[in-house]
């Protein structure tokens, strides 16, 4: 077992067949690769075996989750410089299932490395990772589900599973705003860490309000309403009267007591509620800002249709969600294995071409697209500060898998804004009246001043 790392650095060169970014080092204190580069640490050859075991993204996440693979210096360089290797690599079929007994692990890594002489390789690398089961996978994730996305049910499941972590941990990485979106940073915010998040927030929440028109007395809608912000700033500063909905029991009882502290009892109603439950249209205007998400592809006419059936005509609707590159061929996408079972259970993304033809197929007028993607990714790197910043009391408010989980979650959204492999955009549509006459400003200047 002399020298791990060098053999390690050996595998993981003949599986990319280029040069590995990251410095090594193992669990026998070894090390390998470029000086002066973020390391990469398997601080137990548990992680070996992982990979051995589950190929791919998902055996790395376990791995990390877990604790027994780690990043040492910057982590966004270090997700960066593996982005083009692991993540951005053309599409050779679908991800590989999970690997049953040693024989399969050691023609599975024969097939991943794809060369004459791997073979012994694979063999090394199983001597090398130890002997025994698969590793059980970290208690944070989310087994496979079965039955029908997307049903009521199942919804509910997989949002309390991302927003029920706890409000600590939450006020932890957001900060006082409690806002779990893209901010709108302004040309004057300081340049790096979280100053200025609470403001960039804040702009983004009144630029939803302008792009809305919202006026004293109309009634708002704010599907996935989170901790209450939205309803909050839009009844404080706009004088509307708000219903925020969302499915987390936790959210709820957060917003109601901001709500009740703020004095807006009267205005502001937070409903555990599934959005294809709302009866009491029609609304004036409908914010959903990042819950779309969570609708899923099959579902999102439906999402659309219903928003639509809860605006009065000429009510306006801002529909503020993330979106992907669109693929050549759409039925080879398949979702994000760490975002899946870790983050986001059911998530998935569109990209925006996609999400505006269903908007107008179920009639609504889309009248602007905003893209804000390098905003998020700056945002993602503010609340990865937070996170570190506040280490010890976000891993007692949850647990150190639960943190871990959204540190690489965070930090690697971060590196998919800046290489313009995800996006994220407001789009603006108006339920038009038959008359067409939309009530919509000729040009964007009402809501940029």
């Amino acid at each position: 077992m002399a020298d791990a790392a060098s053999r390690i650095l050996e595998l993981a060169e003949h599986a990319l067949s280029t040069a590995f970014p990251l410095r090594v080092r193992a669990w026998d204190g070894t090390e390998a690769g470029p000086s002066g580069a973020p390391v990469l640490v398997l601080t137990r050859r548990k992680a070996l075996r992982r990979l051995l075991w589950r190929p791919g993204e998902l055996g790395l996440a376990r791995a990390w989750v877990a604790g027994d693979l780690d990043i040492e210096g910057d982590l966004f360089q270090a997700l960066d410089l593996l982005s083009g290797l692991l993540w951005e690599r053309p599409e050779t079929g679908p991800a590989p299932g999970p690997v049953r007994g040693t024989a399969e692990a050691v023609r599975r890594a024969a097939t991943v490395l794809r060369d004459p002489g791997t073979y012994r390789l694979a063999r090394s690398a199983l001597a090398l990772s130890g002997p025994g089961l698969p590793p059980a996978a970290p208690p944070e994730e989310v087994r496979r589900r079965t039955g029908i996305a997307h049903t009521k049910r199942r919804d509910k499941a997989a949002i309390s599973h991302h927003y029920d972590v706890g409000n600590d941990f939450y006020e932890l990485v957001l900060g006082p705003t409690m806002v779990y979106s893209c901010a709108v940073w302004g040309p004057e915010a300081a340049e790096a860490g979280p100053a200025g998040l609470d403001d960039a927030q804040r702009a983004k929440l009144d630029l939803v309000c302008r792009k809305l028109d919202l006026r004293p007395g109309q009634r708002l809608l704010d599907v996935g309403c989170g901790w209450g912000s939205m309803v909050l700033h839009a009844a404080e500063h706009y004088g509307v009267r708000a219903t925020g909905i969302t499915l987390s029991v936790e959210q709820a009882a957060y917003a109601r007591k901001r709500i009740a502290d703020a004095g807006l009892t009267a205005q502001i109603e937070i409903r555990v509620q599934d959005y294809r439950d709302v009866r009491d249209g029609p609304y004036d205007a409908i914010s959903s800002i990042g819950m779309a998400e969570h609708v899923g592809s099959e579902r999102y006419l439906e999402y659309a249709r219903t928003l639509y059936g809860l605006v009065r005509p000429g009510g306006r609707l801002l529909n503020h969600q993330i979106g992907r590159r669109p693929l050549r061929d759409e039925e080879g996408y398949h979702v994000d294995e760490f975002i899946d079972r870790y983050v986001f259970p059911d998530g998935e993304l569109s990209p925006v071409g996609t999400t505006v033809a269903r908007l107008e197929e179920a009639g609504f007028e889309v009248r602007d697209v905003e893209a804000l993607r390098e905003h998020y990714a700056r945002t993602l790197r503010a609340w990865v500060a937070n996170l570190e910043a506040g280490w010890p009391a976000a891993v007692a408010a949850t647990s150190e898998g639960r943190a871990r989980v959204w540190r690489l979650y965070m930090a690697a959204s971060a590196v998919s804004f800046q290489r313009n492999r995800i996006g994220v955009n407001q789009v603006l549509a108006v339920r038009t009246p038959e008359d067409g006459d939309s009530g919509m400003p000729a040009t964007r200047t009402a809501w940029l001043s």
